[in-house]
């Protein structure tokens, strides 16, 4: 799910370039890459380091090895491969991510759940965004979402802050956008480590009104926390009721 120590390796920043050149188009779906001297010449990199990186990039599914043929990109790539973290809009858009509608962002204190997940002292402000998950027209999940501190964020991960503080911004000129994906997209150069627990619950009547659902609806709750090394940065809640997208799950020990 993530790589170890804060900052990525070379290899990692490898990695990326070449996928964002099969995301960017430069190597579309079906294509084959260069050979491996010709690739590392153009990239300016040492062939080890390029191949490491290829193989990582064959394990995520972006490129499959064809007997001659060489290396050739898949023709449906996967949007991110290292650290597998994804925004729940992507994750049950089955290909196509959901749109997210804002409900509420604001700044609160600290609740039971963002003390003990976030590790948020008494009288911090949080922000925290609450947004529904739309896919053709229906509600698919509600989302709570909060980050920690700035303060913290600004010692720890400087760019998601900065990044947080653009979104909000902008607002009311542009389409909204959930948390971790802002998280994700100011993680270039930062490994990220994630944790989700996932229980049986129902809707309620709140939450019911927002997802347009009786109270009694069953749901599945999402828990997830995101951090950067051993800090916490992001803790949300997902809740998705029956008839929702499904939500795949990888299992791991």
């Amino acid at each position: 799910m993530a790589v170890s120590g804060q900052r990525r390796r070379p290899v990692v920043a490898l990695y990326e370039r070449i996928a964002d050149a099969v995301h960017d188009g430069t190597y579309p779906p079906g294509s084959t890459l260069p050979s491996e001297p010709k690739l590392a010449a153009e990239l300016g990199v040492s062939r080890p380091a390029l191949r490491e990186a290829l193989l990582l990039l064959q394990e995520d599914g972006l490129l499959t090895v064809r007997r001659g043929v060489g290396r050739t990109v898949n023709d449906r790539p996967p949007r991110r491969g290292f650290e597998h973290v994804q925004p729940l809009e992507e994750l049950i858009g089955a290909g196509t991510p959901l749109r997210v509608r804002a409900l509420l962002r604001t700044v609160e204190e600290p609740t039971d759940f963002t003390t003990q997940h976030l590790l948020a002292p008494a009288r911090a402000e949080l922000r925290f965004w609450e947004s529904v998950l739309t896919g053709e027209g229906t509600a698919a999940a509600l989302s709570h979402e909060w980050a920690a501190a700035d303060e913290l964020l600004d010692r720890v991960h400087p760019e998601f802050a900065r990044a947080l503080r653009a979104v909000e911004e902008r607002a009311a000129r542009g389409p909204a956008a959930s948390m971790l994906s802002v998280l994700l997209g100011a993680s270039r150069e930062t490994a990220l480590t994630a944790h989700s627990g996932i229980t049986a619950t129902l809707l309620g009547r709140r939450r019911g009104d927002q997802l347009g659902r009786p109270a009694d609806t069953p749901a599945v709750l999402v828990t997830q926390v995101v951090r950067v090394g051993e800090t916490p940065v992001l803790a949300a809640k997902h809740m998705l009721p029956t008839g929702a997208p499904a939500l795949p799950v990888l299992q791991s020990h």
